[in-house]
């Protein structure tokens, strides 16, 4: 596995990295931006190479950042399309053996987190055939539902499943009615906000503390110095890894990292402190 990074860097402004996601030569299968007024829904379509389908995401700019793709969100999608092609090749073969061709074949159960337009979640499905809940707050429930119901057919044609449900970080009683039995928990760009560390890492104890089947993948593209604080206090609660490491786009010093956390055994002093977050 590859390092995990805890350097300072410069601070950078994440509203100015989220996600063009444009391209203007007309190739149906690229990324590209269906739809785009000032104020007005973006439709964008995102190509999946292995399963030859467009995924159409609807962004909502104007109702905030849970509302756009962000780059890391990305990063994850092209990670799953390229293990669909060629598994021997893939970073998250080991987290995603489960889901190897057979007659016995078992659907992967995923959950995503902070799943904002649902991008990551629907491609899992996609590509995986997996069963998915995507989550994230009550408030950005409705446009989530309305991009996997967009995308039904895509996810009919490759046997996948994909539930939407909010979840609170931090809620106990929210993550007790999503449930904990599942594969591979799934998050990108939710490590942005200080004051959401310890509900973030409180979610994640009650989901993957004891537990030695499930693994959390989250891509993170770092933003600011404080970033660090998270990680070292992830640390002492989960074994953390550095699956992958994407190169920086142009103009940028740093690019997206792919890491991945599994539960250590339960710390009651770490309870108590979730708990008081």
């Amino acid at each position: 596995m590859l390092e995990v990074h805890e350097e300072d860097e410069e601070d950078i402004n994440p509203f100015t990295m989220l996600l063009a996601g444009e391209d203007e030569d007309g190739d149906p299968k690229r990324n590209t931006r269906l739809h785009a007024s000032p104020g007005k829904p973006q439709l964008e379509q995102h190509y999946i190479r292995s399963v030859d389908a467009a995924l159409v995401i609807r962004q909502l700019p104007s109702e905030g950042l849970s509302f756009q793709l962000w780059p890391a969100a990305t990063t994850l999608v092209t990670l799953l399309d390229d293990h669909r092609r060629d598994p021997s090749k893939s970073p998250l073969s080991p987290i995603l053996s489960a889901s190897s061709d057979g007659p016995d074949r078992v659907p992967l159960s995923i959950l995503e987190l902070g799943s904002g337009t649902g991008l990551v979640g629907i491609a899992a499905a996609v590509t995986l055939g997996a069963i998915v809940t995507v989550t994230d707050l009550p408030h950005v429930i409705p446009n989530l539902q309305f991009n996997v119901d967009a995308n039904s057919a895509a996810l009919t044609a490759n046997g996948g499943t994909v539930t939407v449900a909010p979840l609170r970080w931090g809620e106990a009683g929210d993550v007790e009615l999503i449930g904990r039995e599942f594969d591979v928990i799934l998050a990108s760009d939710v490590v942005y906000h200080d004051h959401l560390y310890e509900p973030l890492l409180q979610t994640l104890y009650l989901l993957l503390g004891g537990r030695e089947t499930t693994s959390f993948v989250m891509a993170h593209l770092r933003r600011w110095k404080k970033d660090s604080a998270f990680f070292k206090k992830a640390k002492k609660a989960f074994n953390v890894e550095v699956l992958y490491e994407d190169s920086p786009s142009e103009g940028s010093r740093i690019g997206v990292v792919v890491y991945l956390f599994a539960g250590k055994k339960i710390r009651k002093s770490y309870v108590v402190s979730a708990n008081k977050a």
